[in-house]
């Protein structure tokens, strides 16, 4: 039924889950209808009636609901208003939802084959290359990440009807990684509930999705769950919509989906919303708009098999964990971060101070594995979730999806974690060089004061070699520890040299790193040269092309290795006598 034929005081009904697989009625009637309440779309308000509405009201989890008159249906359940005292919601009508079904796909959703039973429309793009969600930045950081979505998701200042935001249950899950998805997902309108179960596969659940089932977005499975419930509101053969909304506003995308089982409505004043789990894994999402999402029963969506292996226990040999997290530029990242950080605080969770270092294999699809290394020090306490967001293995992860050149696919990844139980840290407390002034090609000796948690101050003796052509100088030599020096690599200009910047992108993190400036360098087509005489930049850079080397800072860099990981940075300053003649 179209919107023009809907009045005040019609009455009807929808349909969704209460309880189980399978859709129950409740009663509508129709308030009227907002005008262009989204760009080219009309919103439907509703009153509706059952026993469980009265007390629950506007209930998370029900969006997508079908709403019919006259048996006819007329959009889904969609919008609603926080902290309302009567079960009133908007309902978003179904004309642009069915545009959002009739849309055509793609061959291949960013590289990934969707497999759809019918083939693509003549018209149909064949490559959908899914930037909508997108990193844009030079260098990938997870929470610069989440800012962006959520600027692009919700803009500062506006208030707004919202959806009925989709529930996020999550299971298997600790307060700290709990805390941490929030923090990443709540901006875009997702909100992670604690609320969901790992589930299984039920064999007496249905195979295929109905008109008023439950439809869960599946972003994590196995020792963990996070899912995303929702309604569906109509099937046409292979493909369906749900929602009514968007659930991140992607476009084209490819994310698994699952048959969901409703558990109870869990009323609240704020928001109420359902409980419920996965009961079979059927199809994904293929299509994410401002009207609904789009569904296939046949389509695949990529996933990244996570394992994880924690060792060093006192009392557990070792501790295994299995994932598997939605193939996505955004959600795999994050969802990363979460899994491994939860597993570290389930089984770390001491009051005690824990000392980490992960080994991680990175398996990118044509381009083999690579090893990455990240360590971490907590003191008085379970480690934070949070710290593997600013992780090298969640960087990289980040880094290659992202990516501007090409489709990535991350096949699977690795992580072995080693725990010590004991402050493995030492605070730099002061630098001193024992020669102030030096003669041209003679090293500088600097002595470094380390403090451990409890015993004696440690001294170490650093010793740089400092070129004979500095004669006449000060240079200022920078003590750092080397996790917090990054190698000079040149800028990427293919997903091959991405890669390989991340092989060994920081010094040894328990070390010394002492560093000075050493004039012009060059980088170009992956390699960096360094130390180049005066005149050499201009020199070798083209006259006749803007295709040429970029002039890079150039530094020399002393690592000495020690026992424990290092906290602090110095600076001193020593003057090089001029060359006699």
């Amino acid at each position: 039924m179209p919107v023009s034929q809907i009045h005040r005081g019609m009455k009807g009904y929808g349909l969704t889950v209460f309880e189980g697989t399978r859709p129950e009625r409740f009663d509508v009637e129709v308030i009227d209808v907002l005008k262009n309440f989204r760009p080219r779309q009309d919103l439907i308000l509703v009153k509706t009636k059952h026993p469980r509405l009265e007390v629950a009201k506007v209930v998370a989890g029900m969006s997508g609901s079908p709403i019919y008159l006259d048996n006819k249906m007329i959009g889904a359940y969609a919008y609603g208003w926080s902290f309302g005292s009567e079960p009133v919601a908007g309902v978003t009508p179904i004309d642009n939802m069915i545009d959002d079904l009739q849309r055509p796909l793609p061959d291949k959703i960013f590289g990934w084959p969707l497999k759809p039973v019918a083939a693509p429309a003549a018209d149909a793009p064949k490559q959908a290359l899914n930037d909508a969600s997108r990193f844009r930045g030079e260098r990938y950081d997870l929470q610069q990440h989440a800012a962006a979505l959520a600027q692009r998701h919700a803009p500062a200042g506006t208030v707004t009807a919202t959806p009925v935001a989709t529930p996020l249950l999550v299971g298997g899950m600790s307060n700290g990684a709990i805390a941490l998805a929030r923090d990443l997902l709540s901006p875009l309108g997702i909100e992670p509930l604690q609320a969901g179960g790992g589930g299984a596969q039920d064999p007496a659940a249905p195979k295929r999705y109905e008109d008023g089932g439950a439809v869960g977005v599946q972003l994590i499975r196995g020792d963990m769950s996070a899912m995303g419930l929702g309604t569906v509101t109509r099937v046409e053969g292979d493909k369906l919509v749900a929602f009514g909304h968007p659930m991140m506003e992607a476009g084209v995308t490819a994310l698994p989906t699952c048959i969901g089982k409703v558990l109870w409505f869990l009323a609240s004043d704020q928001r109420s919303f359902k409980i419920g789990m996965g009961v079979r894994d059927v199809g994904a999402l293929i299509q994410d708009r401002q009207a609904s999402i789009t569904v296939s029963h046949s389509a695949q969506a990529p996933i990244v098999p996570l394992k994880v292996a924690i060792k060093g226990m006192p009392g557990l040999p070792s501790s295994n964990w299995s994932f598997q997290i939605a193939h996505e530029k955004f959600m795999t990242p994050s969802f990363t971060a979460v899994a491994i950080g939860s597993a570290m605080q389930a089984v770390a969770n001491e009051r005690q101070d824990v000392s980490w270092t992960a080994v991680s294999k990175l398996k990118i699809k044509g381009y083999g594995e690579i090893r990455l290394e990240d360590y971490g020090v907590a003191i008085g306490g379970t480690p934070e979730a949070g710290e593997f967001a600013r992780s090298n293995l969640v960087r990289a992860v980040g880094a290659v999806l992202n990516n501007p050149w090409q489709p990535a696919f991350i096949e699977g990844v690795e992580v072995e974690i080693e725990l010590h139980y004991a402050r493995d840290i030492v605070r730099l407390r002061g630098v001193e060089l024992l020669e102030p002034e030096i003669d041209a090609g003679k090293p500088a000796r600097i002595r470094v004061t380390l403090v451990p948690y409890s015993g004696p101050e440690q001294t170490r003796i650093l010793t740089v070699n400092l070129p004979a052509h500095l004669a006449g100088q000060t240079v200022s030599l920078d003590i750092a520890p080397g996790y917090a020096e990054e190698r000079e690599v040149a800028a990427p200009d293919s997903l091959k040299d991405m890669i390989g910047n991340f092989v060994n992108p920081i010094y040894p993190p328990r070390s010394l790193v002492v560093s000075y400036d050493s004039g012009a360098g060059l980088a170009f087509r992956g390699r960096v040269a360094k130390n180049l005489p005066p005149g050499a930049v201009d020199a070798i850079r083209p006259t006749t092309s803007s295709i040429g080397p970029d002039s890079v800072e150039s530094s020399v860099r002393v690592v000495t290795s020690v026992d424990k990981f290092v906290v602090g940075r110095d600076r001193v300053s020593v003057n090089i006598r001029p060359a006699l003649r």
